[in-house]
């Protein structure tokens, strides 16, 4: 069978990391892509990666270019186009600048991957990964926005530390928007089974809850830019559960048609992952606080989703 291919639309931090993973795993051969001024750029990483892989025994092909044409027939498409955060920016600041570029590349992705399964990464997330369904006319499907997968590790992360657990044995699960309004899922949060808030006190809890909604700009203020290294991770996770068809239960931002009481914008929930693309929804009990949680995410989301459709 012939090795997938794999579209990185974006050569930054981000897109090499994917890169780099999709090669260390052989998910298939990897197209890196960027805007025309930075295709030397794309091209060296791309040299780079590929003499990486001759050490690490992978057979993997790394393409760096700015030519669409070179993505065409793309079993997965990862967007990370656009600019990153800088401190003192929230994700909803860089709707002026990031819908013109995901406009652009939805419009190319569409001429020439139309069966790409495709993850959107780029920030305000939910409003950017709606607005590429709404350009490229994909069914609900084939489009998907990574947040909750990597929302959810940094809360693994930080209960694993603060409880001594291994962070293999933290089930948790973060809904909601990208954004500071995201809802940590605490009635369904375990430590192999057991109930999370056994064995964490309320303050602490709330104190590792902010912190998770607060993650991304931590990072932002310590590097002076977006994370990368994890919504790389988060992403591949994501790629991999769609090309093994694995059916991997990830919170990601799905397109809603009156799931949880929502409909017309994109929002993180969890989501069944398989070679059907998002398979399907699903909606889980939640208390009556996290509705009120739910709530105020969506709202937040639907704001910004309205500022989109207003420029369209």
């Amino acid at each position: 069978m012939a090795r997938k291919k794999i579209a990185l639309i974006g050569a930054g931090n981000i897109g090499g990391e994917l890169a780099n993973l999709c090669v260390q795993k052989q998910l298939g051969d990897v197209i890196l892509f960027d805007i025309p001024p930075k295709e030397s750029f794309a091209k060296g990483k791309a040299l780079d990666l590929e003499q990486a892989s001759a050490l690490l025994g992978s057979d993997a092909k790394v393409t760096g270019t700015s030519n669409w044409a070179d993505c065409a027939g793309a079993d997965v498409l990862i967007i990370t186009a656009g600019i990153p955060r800088k401190p003192g920016q929230s994700r909803d600041d860089l709707v002026g600048t990031n819908v013109p570029i995901i406009r652009d590349v939805a419009d190319n992705a569409k001429k020439h991957c139309p069966n790409a399964f495709m993850i959107v990464i780029s920030n305000p997330l939910d409003a950017m990964v709606y607005e590429l369904m709404r350009r490229t006319g994909k069914p609900k499907s084939e489009v998907v926005g990574m947040a909750g997968v990597l929302d959810s590790a940094r809360f693994n992360l930080f209960l694993a530390r603060e409880t001594g657990a291994s962070v293999k044995d933290i089930r948790s699960m973060v809904l909601g928007g990208h954004g500071d309004d995201m809802v940590p899922v605490l009635s369904n949060c375990t430590i192999n089974g057991v109930p999370l808030t056994q064995l964490i006190a309320k303050d602490k809890l709330d104190a590792i809850v902010e912190r998770t909604r607060k993650g991304g700009g931590e990072i932002v203020g310590l590097m002076g830019t977006s994370a990368y290294y994890a919504p790389a991770a988060a992403s591949v996770a994501m790629a991999e559960a769609y090309l093994y068809d694995q059916k991997r239960l990830l919170p990601c931002a799905a397109y809603l048609e009156g799931e949880y009481g929502y409909r017309d914008f994109f929002m993180g929930v969890p989501c069944v992952i398989g070679a059907g693309g998002v398979e399907k929804v699903v909606e889980i009990a939640l208390t009556a606080e996290e509705k009120v949680m739910l709530e105020k995410s969506a709202a937040s989301v639907m704001s910004v989703v309205e500022v989109v459709k207003k420029s369209s």
